[in-house]
């Protein structure tokens, strides 16, 4: 299985939204390439919601329960259905994933306004070790 991550604006739909509806519709991706990530998303691949404007942290875990599609009214976008997991006890911040210096090659990173991204083995080891997954 593989892990993602996700960025939401808390203000439009925040990690609370998705434990309150169970299950959301991931879309709204226009940027061609979190779209082609979305379109190697499968059911049981671990998704990190992250919420990103003044939060700029993981807040909490999905599971893709869909294969992707295209967006019905979004020609060049393509979506997938997330089921809420948790809420992390404590945030993983975008400073402290930056402190360590260990990812600054993910587009996280890099590319600060991709919305969806793959999460790199190594990343989520680290997020194990801290205790936060």
């Amino acid at each position: 299985m593989a892990t993602f991550l996700a960025k939401t604006d808390p203000e439009t739909y925040s990690i609370t939204d998705l434990e309150r509806d169970g299950v959301t519709v991931w879309d709204g991706v226009r940027n061609a390439q979190a779209v082609a990530t979305i379109k190697t998303m499968q059911p049981g691949d671990t998704v990190l919601i992250y919420h990103s404007m003044s939060a700029a942290a993981i807040v909490g875990i999905a599971e893709i329960i869909s294969v992707p599609r295209p967006a019905p009214n979004e020609p060049k976008s393509w979506v997938v259905d997330l089921r809420f997991v948790r809420t992390l006890s404590t945030p993983v911040s975008l400073r402290e994933i930056k402190a360590t210096h260990q990812f600054d090659d993910w587009a996280l990173i890099r590319q600060s306004r991709l919305s969806t991204m793959a999460a790199p083995p190594d990343f989520i080891a680290w997020l194990q070790q801290r205790g936060a997954l």
